[in-house]
């Protein structure tokens, strides 16, 4: 939905046009007869006092004069859009702008703008259906404000359209330009008066990828855990993209995401975790300080631990016909910066065929690929993760993740 300062800047148009017309007379080479140019001066005077009742009723006296001309027919639109837009006469404004437009006789570059106002008139005044005709206009004829697309993709979610809002925004991915935060905020809430999960999570995942926001991010990661099936063996992987996306914040997120680690065999992970908790001055203080001191402790020995048998569990997982172990050191060498050893390590894991979660591997290479900085391979990766418990669904999240930037 648009906010509140969207919808003034959008409807600023309809002022501006508005002052389009404020002199009509002046611009004109034409001329009109006195009885009705008269009138039409006395209308704009009382407008400005802020008579604009009064101001109207005058214009109506322009208009009961026989025998008009096509200029002075102009003349008086001009000056009864210019009135009620200010009174906030919404569709007495925006007939008498269609009149102007319908005339033809406005100087170059106006008619634009006075489509532009017509368009936010009938927003202000909630037909919403006119309100995206005539920014679909604007834009079929030229028109750039970027604004206007937004008013339109509003105006036909207002008017119950879904269909047309999910047209819009997706065209808006083409032209050499992407979809705007606010047009992908309304076609996902345009998913969910739909009841349509599905394409309510495909807009979420667009508004990652271009607006990487945190509260996108826990949206989807809140979704992805109450799918049918998601399996709790995922917690650690779902840690890790908290941690990506900078929702981890509490001392339990650290704590928990650190334990995890360790029951996973990732000693170097669970230290990095723990220490970041501590740098961010989460952990460490408050009643519970002694607790986060201990699971430091345990981190930091487990880590030293791991590190001083290496070798010999290296030379065991290397005749491990399964290729487990061998995913594991490798993932804990990419943990301690060693990419190019431990991915490689990886690789060979996964090619020995014997794992006991293959697509778990897979996701566990992508993702270590990923904090390597191999991005374009995490993605080639990512994207052969399948299955239904969790493991393809935290794959397409990295994989946002990589192709953000």
């Amino acid at each position: 939905m648009m906010n509140t300062a969207s919808v003034r800047r959008i409807l600023a148009g309809a002022f501006a046009a508005a002052a389009l017309a404020a002199a009509p007379l002046a611009l004109a080479q034409e001329t009109v007869r006195a009885d009705v140019g008269k009138a039409l001066q006395a209308a704009q005077a009382l407008s400005k006092s802020g008579k604009h009742r009064e101001a109207l009723a005058k214009v109506a006296e322009a208009e009961a004069v026989s025998g008009r001309t096509q200029f002075e027919n102009y003349t008086i639109q001009r000056t009864k859009g210019s009135i009620a837009a200010t009174a906030g006469d919404n569709d007495t404004a925006a007939k008498a702008f269609e009149a102007v437009i319908a005339s033809g006789k406005s100087p170059a570059g106006e008619n634009l703008k006075m489509m532009q106002a017509v368009a936010g008139l009938y927003y202000r005044g909630k037909d919403y259906p006119k309100a995206a005709t005539w920014a679909a206009r604007y834009q079929k004829e030229g028109g750039t404000d970027p604004s206007m697309r937004t008013l339109l993709v509003q105006s036909y979610f207002l008017g119950n359209d879904c269909a047309s809002v999910s047209k819009t925004v997706g065209e808006s991915d083409g032209n050499g330009r992407k979809a705007t935060e606010e047009e992908l905020q309304i076609l996902a809430n345009c998913y969910l008066k739909q009841k349509d999960n599905q394409g309510y999570v495909s807009a979420i995942e667009r508004l990652v990828l271009h607006y990487p926001k945190k509260e996108y991010w826990t949206d989807l990661l809140n979704r992805v855990q109450k799918k049918n099936g998601f399996s709790d063996r995922f917690s650690l992987d779902i840690y890790r993209l908290k941690l990506a996306t900078g929702n981890i914040n509490s001392a339990n997120d650290y704590l928990e995401m650190t334990q995890l680690a360790l029951q996973a065999g990732f000693p170097t992970e669970a230290k990095k975790i723990v220490d970041k908790g501590y740098a961010a001055g989460v952990l460490g203080t408050g009643k519970d300080a002694e607790r986060h001191k201990r699971l430091k402790d345990l981190a930091d020995k487990t880590a030293s631990e791991s590190l001083a048998a290496r070798a010999q569990a290296e030379k065991e997982a290397a005749a491990d016909k399964s290729g487990n172990a061998l995913v594991s050191i490798g993932y804990n060498y990419v943990t301690e910066g060693a990419a190019q050893k431990g991915l490689a390590l990886m690789e060979e894991g996964l090619k020995k065929g014997g794992l006991k979660r293959p697509e778990d591997a897979k996701l566990l290479l992508g993702t270590a690929q990923l904090q390597g900085g191999a991005k374009a391979r995490a993605v080639q990766t990512l994207k052969t993760v399948q299955g239904t418990d969790g493991a393809a669904d935290l794959a397409k999240l990295w994989t946002l993740i990589a192709q953000r930037g």
